[in-house]
């Protein structure tokens, strides 16, 4: 997610090939911060929508392990079902993937950039407030689908 000037990006990128999977140039400055904050609300949509449907099965008395062979081969499919949705469930949220806090800060980054531009995301600044929740609960290092956790509490 790379903002700049084509030349620049031309000469760094052999550098950035050697430890990133993707590396593109999005436009000019500022453009790759701009996707980094495109990137991060709609992982938090995805882990809340996640979070809600994974504590809905384990409430209905689901078997979590088939419910997610299912859906993971549909439309349901995602990097964090098939990588975190066994931890989620188990509750367990400590000691790997994104922190709590960082994913807060870099939600009111986003909302911050939106109160500029003029994009309306609701569904984005609620998300924030449940990452406030777990932060004010001492949980700000826990990986950032610890939402499933306030879910499992309430």
């Amino acid at each position: 997610m790379c903002g700049g000037e084509q030349s620049d990006f031309d000469r760094a990128k052999p550098v950035l090939d050697a430890y990133a999977k993707m590396c593109a140039l999005i436009g000019g400055p500022g453009s790759g911060q701009l996707t980094k904050m495109v990137n991060q609300v709609a992982i938090v949509g995805l882990l809340q929508g996640l979070s809600e449907a994974l504590n809905f099965g384990r409430k209905a008395g689901l078997d979590m392990e088939k419910v997610v062979a299912v859906i993971s081969k549909g439309a349901a499919q995602s990097w964090q079902l098939e990588n975190r949705w066994k931890t989620m469930v188990e509750g367990k949220f400590e000691g790997f993937g994104f922190a709590a806090d960082w994913m807060r800060k870099d939600l009111n980054i986003a909302l911050a950039e939106a109160k500029k531009n003029g994009a309306h995301m609701p569904g984005t600044a609620l998300i924030e407030q449940y990452y406030g929740r777990i932060s004010a609960a001492g949980h700000g290092r826990w990986d950032n689908t610890a939402l499933m956790g306030l879910l499992a509490r309430d």
